[in-house]
C-alpha cells in the first residue's frame, strides 16, 4: 500500500510540476518549486508543497496560484488514469526561505571570525 501512494505522490508531482510550469500564464506566479506532495489515505486531497523563486512577495503568488487549483486538478484529471483525481491544495513551503536565512547567519558569522582573526 504504500509503495501505491508513493507512486501516486511522484507521479501527481511529476504531472502538477508540468501543468504550472506549461499551462498556467500567470505572470505574477514565476518561477515554481514543486517541492513536495503529500496524499492521504483515501487518495482524495493532495497537499502540494510550493515555493516561489524570485518573489518578493511569496505569500501574495501562493494566494494567485490557490485561484488555479480547480484548473490544475481538471488538467491533472485529463493526464491520470485514474477512478477518482484528488482535491488539490497549494501550500507555502518555508524550508527554502529558513535555509537561506540560515546560511546568510553562517556567512554572517564566519566574516565575523574573519574580521577577529586580523
Amino acid at each position: 500500500m504504500a509503495n501505491r501512494q508513493g507512486r501516486m505522490k511522484a507521479i501527481i508531482g511529476k504531472y502538477i510540476s508540468e501543468i504550472v510550469q506549461r499551462e498556467i500564464k500567470d505572470p505574477h506566479l514565476g518561477m515554481i518549486s514543486i517541492n513536495e506532495v503529500i496524499v492521504n489515505d483515501d487518495y482524495s486531497l493532495a497537499k502540494v508543497y510550493v515555493t516561489f523563486f524570485n518573489a518578493k512577495y511569496p505569500l501574495q503568488a501562493l494566494e494567485q496560484l490557490k485561484k488555479h487549483e480547480g484548473f490544475v486538478r481538471s488538467f491533472l484529471s485529463k493526464k491520470m488514469n485514474v477512478y477518482k483525481v484528488p482535491v488539490i491544495r497549494f501550500v507555502y513551503d518555508e524550508s527554502f526561505d529558513r535555509a537561506q536565512r540560515i546560511e546568510e547567519a553562517l556567512r554572517k558569522e564566519e566574516a565575523e571570525l574573519q574580521a577577529l582573526k586580523k
